[in-house]
């Protein structure tokens, strides 16, 4: 991951939070000093959690694991789509998101929520089937229509998913309470940008920094998502060298097991041998034998 400085976080506006009355007192071990009524976030601290976070997601990237990007505030929304799509094209998978709004139950009741994901997949093969289409009137049709860009609009980042994920990457925890109490009623880890509004201490790794301007949000997902991507290519590559060792594992017994081939053929040989240089042996001895007794005759005579 490339080392990011304070220069580029301040920049971006990461050091601005919320107006004094409306901060969360337990936000306070993160805010500088609050300068007209707003509070200042230490960045120092933002890097540090930024850091820590992108190297937690790194990990749950390298060992195949899934995460849901959540971002449905206005000036959140076409930055995460932007960034999905582009570790899409890196093909950095395992990479869900919502951007519309946090349905209910999504982590805590996901056998119900997938029965409207295989809707959303139906009404999609119906739309594209001229034979299906043929069949039912403009209205029905029309009617699909709707239903699809619905469910399409609520689940269509996440209708691929079959599992918990096993990791959330929220902007703006405050905002998005609602993903928050699901992510730890199912005991999901979470990472998210708390300002100074929020409370920083239901969040596993918290990013303190602004969650509001573009510029921000923008610098910190498209970190988080190369963490993602690097991950990955890790992950790749260590599947790729296990496979490797396999072959060649696999290809170490067949050399060895010819040695024993051959001192089967070694030993078949040499049992031959003896046996043959036993017959050649026996009228050997029977010759001297035969001689022995044709002296002994001599002298009887």
């Amino acid at each position: 991951m490339r080392d990011i400085t304070l220069e580029e976080l301040l920049e971006a506006g990461c050091h601005f939070g919320h107006q004094v009355i409306r901060h969360n007192p337990k936000s306070r071990d993160f805010v500088f000093e609050a300068r007209d009524n707003i509070h200042i976030i230490d960045l120092a601290k933002t890097k540090e959690g930024l850091v820590a976070a992108a190297e937690y997601v790194r990990s749950v990237a390298q060992r195949g694991g899934d995460i849901i990007v959540v971002g449905t505030k206005r000036q959140a929304r076409p930055i995460v789509l932007e960034e999905i799509e582009r570790a899409q094209k890196e093909g950095a998978e395992g990479m869900y998101y919502v951007t519309n709004r946090w349905i209910g139950g999504i982590l805590t009741n996901l056998p119900e929520v997938t029965k409207n994901f295989k809707k959303l997949a139906d009404y999609k093969e119906k739309l594209k089937s001229e034979e299906e289409r043929a069949r039912y009137t403009k209205k029905e049709i029309g009617w699909w229509q709707k239903e699809k860009n619905k469910l399409e609009s609520f689940y269509g980042g996440i209708s691929t998913m079959t599992k918990l994920p096993e990791a959330l990457f929220i902007i703006d925890t405050h905002f998005e309470n609602l993903a928050v109490r699901e992510a730890r009623q199912m005991n999901v880890p979470i990472v998210g940008i708390v300002d100074t509004n929020a409370d920083p201490f239901v969040i596993n790794h918290p990013i303190p920094a602004n969650d509001d301007a573009v510029g921000s949000v923008k610098l910190i997902v498209g970190y988080i998502v190369d963490a993602w991507i690097e991950g990955r290519k890790n992950a790749k590559k260590i599947q790729e060298d296990e496979e490797k060792k396999k072959v060649e594992a696999e290809a170490k017994p067949q050399k060895e097991e010819k040695k024993p081939a051959e001192k089967k053929v070694e030993k078949e040989s040499s049992e031959k041998k003896t046996e043959v240089s036993k017959v050649v042996e026996k009228p050997k001895k029977a010759a001297k034998k035969t001689k022995v007794k044709k002296e002994e005759v001599k002298l009887v005579e």
